[in-house]
């Protein structure tokens, strides 16, 4: 019996691409598709007669129902802030036919094809006050905007199903429910989740979320605008989470970390509220980000990065990195 597909995941010729998606906008000649980054998406740098784009070619695992949510948010998005003083986004580029996306046949399967346009600027990395101010007043209108849009289609919550339950599963299956490290990540997630319930009990703000607040997606920066992108996790769940992988950037120098924050923090709060037990629980919710990125981990050994990187020394790290977290005593 055969096994299909031939391919868990495929990198897409840039000459089809130019070929399959030329004309399908009006963005003037393609001169040059060049693959540019492959990260959970396959990134192409587009150059036209009329000037630079970014293709995204998502994931199969990503349905036509993830793009079309994330590209409603973004056009409401974009009307949203029409007006805003820090605040801007990557919108992406219509087709001739007024769609938003094209679904590309690859050897894994389906894989849905977006432009976007291309973002001029410099990526801040958040290294003094100023700029920690102006992106904080930035994240809040940002949170503002989203609490005014009006999203019908149905998605997923940013929930403990999401950053807990189902990156534990993934990670015990990997791992074996035999390994030394089982129990302790069985302990671990449920004591972290009884956590974040015994928080959450306090009336957190939660709402419309990025999804993934972090590096270059949100602190590309215009004048004095920051360009927020890549919303491809955007879901309602707690802004601490939200923050939460802010507050952890590691461009950041450890004597200054807590000041910056704290300047951060006032600049969110010049435009919308954010309440002290919020702020409590973004210590919680950076320790279920850290959860969630190791389940994320296991989710693309298969089909991506091997698991040659992936062994002893990973799980290792992990377990000592939760046992200093002080969630289990």
């Amino acid at each position: 019996m055969s096994i299909q597909p031939t391919a868990l995941r495929s990198v897409l010729n840039p000459r089809y691409l130019g070929s399959a998606l030329s004309n399908q906008y009006d963005i003037g000649t393609w001169e040059e598709c060049l693959f540019w980054l492959r990260g959970l998406n396959d990134t192409y740098r587009v150059r036209t007669s009329s000037g630079m784009y970014i293709l995204r070619i998502y994931r199969t695992e990503i349905t036509e129902a993830d793009v079309q949510y994330e590209l409603s948010l973004l056009s409401q998005l974009k009307n949203v802030l029409g007006s805003a003083e820090h605040t801007d986004i990557g919108e992406y580029i219509e087709k001739k036919d007024h769609t938003g996306y094209t679904v590309l046949e690859a050897a894994e399967g389906k894989r849905v094809a977006v432009m976007f346009r291309y973002i001029e600027g410099t990526e801040n990395n958040l290294e003094d006050e100023e700029s920690c101010y102006a992106f904080g007043q930035s994240a809040a209108e940002l949170h503002e905007a989203m609490d005014q849009v009006n999203m019908e289609l149905p998605r997923y919550e940013l929930d403990l199903k999401l950053l807990i339950d189902e990156p534990l599963e993934r990670i015990i299956h990997y791992i074996g429910e035999n390994n030394e490290a089982a129990a302790f990540l069985h302990t671990f997630a449920t004591t972290l989740k009884e956590r974040i319930v015994a928080t959450s009990r306090q009336d957190l703000d939660f709402g419309l979320c990025h999804g993934d607040m972090h590096g270059n997606n949100n602190v590309f920066q215009q004048e004095h605008q920051f360009i927020h992108y890549d919303f491809e996790w955007a879901a309602k769940g707690w802004r601490a989470y939200d923050l939460a992988q802010v507050k952890v950037r590691k461009r950041q120098s450890d004597e200054r970390k807590a000041a910056l924050w704290e300047t951060l923090m006032a600049g969110y709060r010049s435009v919308r509220s954010f309440s002290a037990e919020d702020e409590q629980a973004v210590d919680l919710f950076i320790v279920a980000r850290r959860f969630w990125v190791m389940g994320l981990d296991v989710a693309f050994i298969e089909s991506d990065t091997g698991a040659l990187d992936y062994g002893s020394d990973w799980l290792d790290s992990f377990v000592e990195e939760f046992r200093e977290a002080d969630i289990v005593s």
